[in-house]
């Protein structure tokens, strides 16, 4: 099964390549997804089939067919997990840089859920669907560090309301590029999807939602700066798009960072290093701590004071 799309170029979008147009038009779709389906032949002008770099007309009738997005199912895995602390209601797991939180396009398994379905069994909550059980909030597939999952639905509901209400503590720490004059700050500026590149992130006006970050400096190195990092809100890439937004990118940061990557890093430098929350059957008040990996440690022993 496949859906169709048919859209009628205008004026304004005389001369644009057809993947930039099909993205304005269908904002559900990545620029980079577009390329694909246009280099399998499932874009087509007048009926004739055309690459990514075609140049659009005026009058042109663009015809999209979209695949059916793939049935996912998912498979139990016995893949070790770093658990740091858990109970019947919940676990928190030090999750490693390089695996992905939960299974989608392109990563179908050897995920963390993958890992968690083996090791919690039937005792995930279900409130983010099959496809994200027990996940509350996530961490970027490169980004190290302590996640917490909810095995049931009383759990998982206190646990979503108290980050909604800023009360869940996530530290993290991170290397970023130059230096701060100051010991800290705050950056308050509200994040919304990039209006061009669909899988990016960036500070905008335009359908945002707010977001704070609150940085201070750990140590101070030629061209680099270790910081500890405190999310009040949790949007998707916060740190590495507020981070970039003062000119103070992450390191190995593929995303946001400079062009020349620092390729040893295998994607941004950042580590959740400790979670604080009030557990949601006995009110108290429970921390987890992290320390960093090697990876991160090996870096900052690479650095120039």
């Amino acid at each position: 099964m496949v859906d169709a799309m048919i859209i009628t170029v205008d004026e304004s979008s005389a001369g644009e390549r057809i993947d930039k147009v099909i993205c304005a038009f269908a904002k559900e779709l990545s620029r980079s997804s577009v390329q694909k389906m246009a280099e399998s032949g499932a874009v087509s002008v007048g009926g004739k089939p055309v690459g990514k770099n075609y140049k659009v007309k005026p009058g042109d009738r663009i015809s999209l067919v979209i695949p059916k997005p793939r049935e996912l199912e998912l498979t139990p895995e016995n893949i070790p997990l770093d658990i740091r602390y858990e109970d019947n209601d919940l676990l928190v797991v030090n999750k490693p840089k390089g695996m992905v939180v939960h299974p989608a396009a392109g990563n179908y398994d050897k995920t963390l859920v993958n890992a968690l379905l083996y090791h919690c069994k039937d005792s995930l909550s279900g409130i983010n669907g099959v496809i994200r059980p027990g996940i509350v909030h996530r961490i970027d597939k490169d980004t190290s560090g302590l996640l917490i999952v909810a095995k049931n639905d009383f759990a998982h509901i206190s646990l979503a309301e108290q980050i909604k209400a800023h009360s869940f503590e996530r530290e993290y720490q991170t290397v970023v590029y130059g230096g701060f004059k100051t010991e800290g700050g705050t950056v308050d500026a509200p994040i919304g999807r990039h209006s061009v590149d669909r899988k990016k992130m960036c500070v905008t006006e335009k359908n945002s939602k707010p977001a704070v970050t609150h940085y201070e400096v750990i140590e101070r190195y030629s061209g680099f700066t270790h910081l500890r990092v405190h999310l009040e809100t949790g949007r998707t890439h916060q740190i590495r798009v507020h981070m970039a937004y003062i000119g103070h990118p992450v390191a190995g940061d593929p995303v946001y960072g400079p062009k020349k990557v620092i390729t040893e890093l295998h994607g941004q430098c950042l580590h959740a290093g400790l979670i604080g929350f009030r557990h949601p059957r006995t009110g108290k008040h429970i921390e987890v701590r992290s320390e960093l990996p090697e990876y991160f440690e090996s870096f900052l022993r690479r650095l120039d004071k």
